[in-house]
């Protein structure tokens, strides 16, 4: 971003999650600060004999151990927060995510015993909320799994628009469909970056309802011997 020592200065570094499905991490620096956007983990290949899980490289956290501001989740799923137990084996942090991503890791981080190591903000879809120098903005976003967002943060130079995994599923099972006018606001604001998660993005078509899923799981069962 800006070279001008006058101009502030900004810096995007992807920490797994790049490539590949699991271990999502970035880390956006701002005014000397840094903020985590998502924390996950991966699942060994069958080539990883001995291995039981695949985390994000803490090291470019590590070495800016003291200007970490906060950590953003954006969903409940293991491949974006499962590695936050570990990360607080290092680190005490602030973190901010929507109720039932916090709920799903109460229990994480007493097993690990890391609970006192953390100080949860819980966040509410369209509202804005302020971490140091990050201002973000939270988007109900629907999925296989509840109460994910999309999260605007804003640069000198306009929005990162980050989607967390969404899907555009018109009859979500909670009743909450993707917040596509919230988005587009920020497209008005100015969207200087936008990471988009992209499994499957590439195959055509489009994907059916989680409420498809409900039906065929009870005939399964129900034919079953």
């Amino acid at each position: 971003m800006p070279a001008s020592s006058e101009e502030p200065r900004a810096r995007l570094v992807f920490l797994g999650g790049v490539g590949e499905v699991g271990r999502n991490m970035a880390a956006l620096e701002l005014d000397g600060r840094v903020l985590v956007i998502d924390a996950g983990l991966s699942f060994p290949e069958v080539e990883m004999p001995g291995i039981d899980l695949v985390l994000p490289d803490f090291q470019y956290l590590r070495d800016r151990r003291d200007r970490i501001e906060a950590v953003v989740l954006t969903h409940g799923h293991e491949d974006h927060m499962g590695s936050l137990p570990y990360l607080l084996r290092e680190f005490s942090l602030r973190v901010y995510a929507t109720p039932l991503t916090i709920g799903l890791l109460e229990g994480k981080l007493e097993e690990h015993r890391v609970r006192d190591r953390v100080e949860f903000h819980e966040v509410t879809p369209g509202e804005e909320v302020r971490a140091g120098p990050f201002t973000m903005r939270f988007h109900r976003v629907s999925h296989s799994i509840p109460d994910g967002c999309a999260v605007a943060i804003d640069l000198p130079w306009g929005v990162l628009l980050h989607s967390g995994d969404f899907k555009l599923d018109p009859t979500p099972i909670d009743g909450r469909a993707t917040d596509l006018q919230g988005i587009a606001e920020e497209s008005r604001r100015g969207v200087h970056v936008f990471l988009s998660d992209s499994t499957n993005a590439e195959d055509p078509g489009t994907t059916g309802s989680e409420r498809l899923v409900g039906p065929v799981l009870f005939d399964i069962i129900r034919d079953a011997r």
